[in-house]
């Protein structure tokens, strides 16, 4: 990519969650099966086991849906740039039709004088000079000018060096654009290579293997929802536990119950927003992942839910780095229904959580918006909550 491109963003992962000794039973279950099919024969001494076919195709998803977020910010960037480009050259044209106005305006006057026979066809001397400075530095002349032909004089200077200016301009913006769309065949190739090395190594596995890669994916769902249900008790337990000891201060002052008051009316106005964003997550369930989409047929995992809070009426920024930094981080334990859960160092993945440890998302190419838990991919694949509004 390009120097100029915003590096990726950094940050702290989100505080881990001890797993379950359910769990845990769950996710060893996982790796021994993923032992045992890396420990199976090969028909093909030369091919890959599946536990490496599994894993090169994970890293290959991921590989592409970080690059889709390139290409996602190099698209944004480049419709920016185009409209600045536009608007100079719509500058550039208005500038030009004044210069000519203010050409048309003295050769008039050179006209004028040429009729007349006058014996100083000042303009017409100011129309053949090499540029409008060397005509006025011609004093003599200057001086035999009347206060209209200054006038004129003095527009069609004014007009050359704002439209000389406006031409540079749209000249530099023309060289950035050239640059954002270059970005964005870049990142365009890169998405495409990763995605057809997948189908690739996907397209060589036998229909026994292929029941094995699901076997194992199933149960990877099922060890992640486990992981989910323990987190929704935490946060049951939390919920409560902060309901019982609001109740006990109930007796407070007055300022007490004012301020009590005033936090739960931004309460609901975040929940009455998040309820939305969720409403319009839900609706989308079913819809194909699609790489650099932002609805209404089909999404990303960025387009999704800027698309979920824009109904809501927030505006989110269009990429994960961005989205990541648009709100207030707060903890898994105390995360809400609307919020946003990053997944991965890179932060090149978000879904919407809808509590009790799920979420909706924009999993991965070949797959559809869904409902699964925030530990899809390991606890340790989470980087943080942030919560929009």
């Amino acid at each position: 990519m390009a120097s100029h491109r915003k590096s990726r963003p950094t940050g702290t992962r989100a505080a881990g969650i001890r797993t379950p000794a359910l769990a845990t039973a769950a996710l060893t279950s996982v790796a021994l099966f993923s032992q045992t099919a890396n420990a199976a024969p090969s028909a093909d001494e030369g091919r890959p086991s599946l536990a490496e076919v599994e894993k090169k195709v994970d890293d290959l998803y991921r590989q592409a849906e970080s690059a889709t977020e390139n290409y996602n910010a190099a698209k944004e960037k480049t419709t920016k740039q185009r409209k600045r480009v536009d608007t100079l050259l719509d500058n550039v044209a208005q500038r030009t039709q004044k210069l000519n106005d203010a050409r048309e305006e003295l050769g008039s006057f050179a006209a004028a004088q040429y009729r007349t026979g006058a014996s100083a066809p000042d303009t017409a001397t100011f129309l053949l000079a090499d540029s409008p400075q060397d005509y006025f530095d011609q004093a003599q002349l200057m001086g035999r000018l009347t206060a209209r032909q200054k006038g004129a004089v003095d527009d069609y200077v004014t007009e050359q060096a704002a439209t000389m200016q406006e031409r540079r301009k749209a000249a530099e913006s023309l060289g950035t654009l050239t640059d954002t769309q270059n970005d964005l065949q870049t990142a365009k190739a890169t998405v495409q290579k990763k995605l057809a090395a997948a189908r690739v190594l996907l397209s060589q596995l036998t229909a026994e293997e292929k029941a094995r890669l699901a076997a194992i994916e199933k149960q990877k769902q099922e060890a992640a929802a486990l992981k989910a249900a323990e987190l929704a008790k935490q946060q049951a337990a939390a919920a409560a536990a902060a309901a019982k000891a609001s109740a006990a201060s109930g007796s407070g002052s007055s300022s007490g119950s004012s301020s009590s008051s005033s936090s739960s009316s931004s309460d609901s106005t975040v929940g009455t927003k998040a309820a939305k964003a969720l409403a319009f997550a839900r609706a989308q369930i079913g819809k194909p992942y699609v790489w650099g989409a932002t609805g209404p047929g089909s999404y990303d995992c960025s387009g999704l839910t800027q698309a979920a809070w824009k109904a809501a009426g927030v505006s989110l920024p269009r990429t994960t780095y961005d989205q990541v930094n648009a709100g207030t981080t707060v903890s898994l334990a105390d995360a809400r229904p609307g919020d946003l859960v990053f997944f991965y160092d890179d932060v090149s993945h978000v879904g919407i959580y809808i509590g009790d440890g799920m979420m909706i998302h924009a999993p991965k190419p070949g797959a559809y918006v869904r409902e699964e838990s925030i530990y899809y991919d390991g606890e340790s694949g989470i980087h943080s909550v942030v919560r929009p509004a």
